[in-house]
């Protein structure tokens, strides 16, 4: 969370009384100060009945720690203080939204927009902690290119990201059910949940891994998708292109190597090409610690590839059903809505 963000919301909803304040202040520094102490020292590597180290369990990667390096820090690795500071601007923060709504507030603006204005925060689970990785306090989780931002899109990418946005102005956004984007359709998680690269979000951040012989099942709880991960073997042949791609895997030492291939067509990661290439790895250090890294390479889309490195944490949450019925029915609103401007359009235009 940006700290001018926080700031302007400190504004806008109020401040907190002393003793919450030295109460949450209080409580992340607790958090953050214990967090190294609780990695596994004398950790052993549990292994499956068939000997592959064991990854199985329900994991999360919430986290304050944004993919792209914030302004306000140069480096990747932060300090006790500032991880201490994050995070306690981040529970001030959650305390004021937590607060009874405003009934007599005015409507919201809607060319604003504001996420106030649509899901209290109950709602959000998106971390309360900065990422520790390896024992750092990171500032992003982007760790190459070494400034922690996304490369430049490659002058191919651009003119095809030009060509994409006019063939959608002409055809229409909202002509049909197959114009708007997959996660409004509840066909894949949004922001790149379900992966791969399987990044955390706003809420439904955990993973379940079941593993069995010459497979590895990663459940995502957003959307309920299901990657299945063979162990050894070939890639498809390039006509068939699944959801969240094809994804053959193998051990290097202790550490599960995920290379996939063959995305659908319509699943795009910020823009890529048909021929990305997304390489991910596994590695258990800890009993409740797993170290998710996952390296992006697309020639076609991006000037050079980019690498993230992202804890995950075991966690005693139960994967609920994710009920979401194609856009929680407001799908056939969003069109109804686009067939009355047209109507109205019509109505309008001048006779000839």
């Amino acid at each position: 969370m940006n700290h001018e963000l926080v700031t302007r919301q400190n504004t806008r909803n109020g401040e907190l009384t002393t003793v919450c304040a030295i109460a949450l202040s209080l409580l992340m520094t607790l958090s953050a100060s214990t967090v190294l102490a609780q990695s596994g020292s004398n950790f052993t590597l549990p292994r499956t009945s068939w000997g592959s180290p064991d990854l199985q369990g329900v994991w999360t990667n919430n986290t304050i720690t944004p993919l792209v390096r914030p302004e306000q820090f140069e480096q990747l690795t932060l300090t006790r203080d500032e991880a201490i500071e994050l995070e306690t601007l981040i529970a001030e923060f959650s305390a004021q939204q937590d607060l009874p709504s405003d009934p007599d507030r005015p409507p919201p603006d809607k060319d604003r927009i504001d996420l106030a204005d649509s899901y209290n925060n109950f709602w959000f689970d998106d971390g309360t902690q900065v990422a520790v990785f390896n024992g750092e306090y990171r500032s992003s989780l982007l760790v190459d290119p070494p400034n922690g931002q996304l490369p430049d899109y490659t002058t191919q990418a651009q003119a095809r990201i030009e060509q994409q946005r006019t063939q959608r102005n002409q055809r229409g956004a909202f002509i049909g059910p197959e114009s708007r984007p997959l996660a409004e359709r509840c066909l894949l998680a949004f922001g790149s949940s379900s992966g791969p690269p399987m990044l955390p979000v706003l809420y439904n951040n955990n993973y379940q891994i079941v593993q069995s012989p010459g497979y590895v099942m990663v459940l995502i709880e957003m959307v309920h998708d299901a990657r299945i991960i063979r162990i050894g073997g070939e890639f498809t042949p390039a006509v068939i292109t699944p959801w969240m791609g094809d994804s053959i895997g193998h051990w290097e030492g202790d550490t599960l190597v995920v290379e996939t291939r063959r995305f659908n067509p319509s699943q795009r990661f910020r823009n890529s090409s048909e021929n990305m290439v997304i390489t991910e790895r596994f590695q258990r250090v800890a009993d409740d610690s797993l170290n998710y890294t996952v390296t992006v390479q697309d020639p076609e889309t991006f000037v050079s590839d980019f690498t993230a490195e992202i804890p995950m944490k075991t966690t005693t949450d139960r994967l609920y059903e994710y009920a979401c019925h194609e856009g929680n029915y407001s799908l056939p609103g969003v069109l109804a809505g686009a067939r009355r401007d047209e109507v109205e359009q019509d109505s309008n235009a001048p006779t000839p």
